[in-house]
């Protein structure tokens, strides 16, 4: 029998018995208790391994979501993201994209996995009506394991090819280079090839940037006046019969070209079948002799070094004859002409006779400081270098005066012009926007005063000599007109093809840009009365020009007079003594002839033995030196009254009555048939 006492201490309550007894009811010993423990060292390890690559996977996931590189991530991990080819956008200076890229895609081939190599190339035919069966064929033919059929898909005909199921037929992606404005910015964008690498244009000159970086590229030109322009030039082309064109707008005040336009031009996607003239940019790399416009220049030479001043005066009464060559005017004063004259007739021998005092060494630095002489710099492949004398004679001072026998670029033009006008100082020809503070730094070329001289002459050129028609109400234009005869392959020049160009400012009285319109052999047309010379086609063109991008630009037609100085003083030498009509004429003189002359006539230069086919009334409109006819405008008188206020050199005979004090050979009527009712 047991004990009470043992019985008691055999009771346990209910739970007592999975209590952890205080001593240890089993102990593990030898390689069961080392088994045991390597196990748990293992997890232990196993799962400090899982927590640092969980922790570092949770630092990676914030960097990346919530510091800097998060939206691109994001970008990329929605499927958006810019296939590795992408090229940055490029824009004009107000934003407006010029070239961009659109997404697409690449068709290409495996023909080691295209089983039946002519049917596939008939199908693919039928789908892309624009492939070549014959070149397809040879394609799936070829054996390689990757080759291109089509580039550029749309995703209509995406679908469409991969309906088919041919089997090694595969796509890639890609993107497609766009310029939204098709041609209008052709020569100074460019073009890309196939691969999106840059062959022409900004596109070439910066190639490696706009692949490696996201951020736009921005330009100093606005589409606003590059379209205006555009569109004036091309009408002219078209309405003068020119052979081509071309137009620069720059700012005085820094040197961004805000236009550049070449015709005839071509559409960035088919510039491989483009002619060689369209592909050619005449802005940058075609080189000219400028004619008259360099009396600019040679003006602002002679007014810098002291050899001349506003009155200084020039004998132009006869002809320079420098070995056998003969430097004459066209329309010559036959006298003493002053400075301001020189510009406002174009006389080849003041301009000339300016050169030759000034000195040639003087010249061929003036013109150097400008940068007359040196390649262009700006910011494209397509530029063209300043061509001039080897050695620097008389005979070439003396040419190069009034702009023969060295060639430069338009932009060389607008950028010397510019210094010209704003107050002395030459800034470097830019495409590129920059801005403010950030533009390129200048040099000063001539004095303040020099340049408000300059101005005055321009002013006077376009108010009272060849620009008249350049001058676009209230914008105050200054300007030079310049017709130079086209060389020949057989030397020397053509005295039919010329090419005729206007460089302007505006406003003169505080100029902001320069325009430079350039036409390449236009004719004469009915409205200029058969002539071709720059103050009938180039002014007019400039001034149209100025009319339409002045407003887009910040300049109004109001606010501008002729009263600042020295151009005040010069009007009142060199203005009319009484008003003037539409034409530049007095108001009151006129041509009075019977009504019957109406009809179309032949009237005759004296002074050159030229006739000139046109209408018997020709209004008044000086051209530069190769005009020979001017006549003021009609008004209908009774028969028999004399014909009055012809230029001094040329005369005209009605009826038996001379006028002019020369030689003439009358006015012949063609029939009354044709007389305007």
């Amino acid at each position: 029998m047991i004990p009470v006492t043992q019985r008691r201490r055999l009771f346990l309550y209910p739970g007592e018995e999975v209590k952890p007894s205080r001593e240890p009811k089993l102990r593990l010993q030898g390689t069961t208790t080392r088994a045991v423990e390597t196990g748990r060292l293992r997890l232990i390890v196993t799962a400090g391994l899982f927590g640092a690559a969980f922790g570092l996977i949770g630092l990676r996931v914030i960097d990346l979501m919530v510091l800097a590189e998060g939206p691109a991530f994001a970008a990329k991990s929605a499927g958006i993201a810019r296939p590795a080819t992408a090229r940055a956008d490029i824009l004009d200076r107000n934003g407006v994209i010029v070239a961009t890229n659109l997404p697409t895609v690449n068709l290409f081939a495996d023909t080691q996995k295209v089983p039946d190599a002519v049917a596939a190339a008939e199908k693919l035919k039928a789908t892309l009506p624009d492939l070549v069966t014959a070149d397809v064929l040879k394609h799936l033919s070829s054996g390689q394991r990757f080759i291109y059929l089509r580039r550029n898909l749309t995703p209509a005909e995406q679908v469409a090819v991969n309906r088919l199921g041919i089997p090694g037929i595969s796509f890639e992606d890609s993107e497609s280079r766009v310029y939204p404005h098709s041609s209008l910015f052709a020569h100074v964008v460019g073009v890309t090839d196939p691969d999106n690498h840059g062959v022409a244009g900004i596109e070439k000159t910066f190639n490696d940037v706009l692949g490696a970086r996201e951020e736009p590229l921005r330009l100093s030109l606005d589409v606003r006046v590059q379209h205006a322009v555009r569109e004036s030039l091309s009408q002219s082309i078209a309405r003068y019969r020119a052979q081509g064109g071309s137009a620069v707008v720059m700012d005085s005040r820094n040197g961004e070209i805000l236009a550049m336009v070449s015709l005839p031009d071509y559409d960035p996607k088919s510039m491989g079948t483009a002619s060689k003239d369209s592909r050619f940019n005449r802005t940058t790399l075609g080189l000219y002799e400028m004619g008259s416009t360099f009396k600019l220049f040679t003006a602002a030479m002679a007014l810098e070094n002291g050899s001349a001043q506003l009155g200084s005066r020039y004998d132009a009464s006869t002809p320079i004859k420098i070995g056998r060559f003969t430097i004459g005017d066209y329309h010559g004063l036959n006298r003493m002409v002053s400075l301001p004259e020189i510009l406002i007739h174009s006389s080849n021998i003041g301009a000339a006779k300016m050169a030759l005092e000034a000195g040639t060494e003087a010249q061929k630095a003036f013109l150097r400081k400008l940068g007359l002489l040196t390649p262009l710099r700006l910011e494209l492949p397509e530029v063209g270098t300043p061509q001039y004398p080897a050695t620097w004679r008389d005979i070439n001072t003396i040419t190069i005066a009034y702009g023969h026998g060295i060639s430069v670029t338009p932009v060389h033009m607008v950028a010397a012009v510019g210094a010209l006008v704003n107050g002395g100082t030459l800034y470097p020809a830019t495409i590129m926007h920059r801005a403010p503070g950030q533009a390129l730094e200048g040099q000063r070329v001539i004095s303040e005063k020099t340049s408000e001289d300059l101005r005055a002459l321009m002013r006077l050129t376009v108010l009272y000599g060849s620009g008249k028609q350049a001058d676009a109400k209230g914008f105050l234009v200054g300007g030079k007109t310049g017709s130079a005869e086209k060389t020949t392959s057989r030397g020397g020049y053509s005295e039919t093809s010329k090419r005729t160009s206007f460089v302007a400012a505006f406003p003169i009285d505080a100029p902001r840009y320069v325009v430079l319109v350039l036409l390449d052999e236009p004719h004469g047309t009915k409205e200029t009365y058969n002539f071709n010379n720059a103050g009938w086609n180039a002014a007019p063109t400039t001034g149209n020009i100025i009319a339409k991008i002045g407003p887009l630009l910040g300049v109004f037609p109001m606010g501008h007079a002729d009263n600042f100085q020295p151009l005040a003083q010069l009007i009142q030498v060199y203005g009319p003594s009484e008003p003037q009509n539409e034409y530049g004429a007095p108001a009151e003189a006129g041509i009075l002839i019977d009504a019957r002359l109406r009809a179309p006539a032949i009237v005759k230069a004296s002074a050159s033995g030229e006739s000139v086919a046109g209408p018997a009334l020709i209004p008044t409109a000086m051209d530069e030196e190769t005009t020979k006819v001017a006549i003021t405008r009609e008004l209908i008188g009774e028969p028999g009254d004399a014909i009055g206020g012809l230029i001094g050199d040329i005369g005209v005979e009605v009826g038996g009555v001379e006028v002019g004090g020369v030689e003439a050979s009358g006015v012949e009527d063609l029939g009354a048939a044709n007389a305007p009712k």
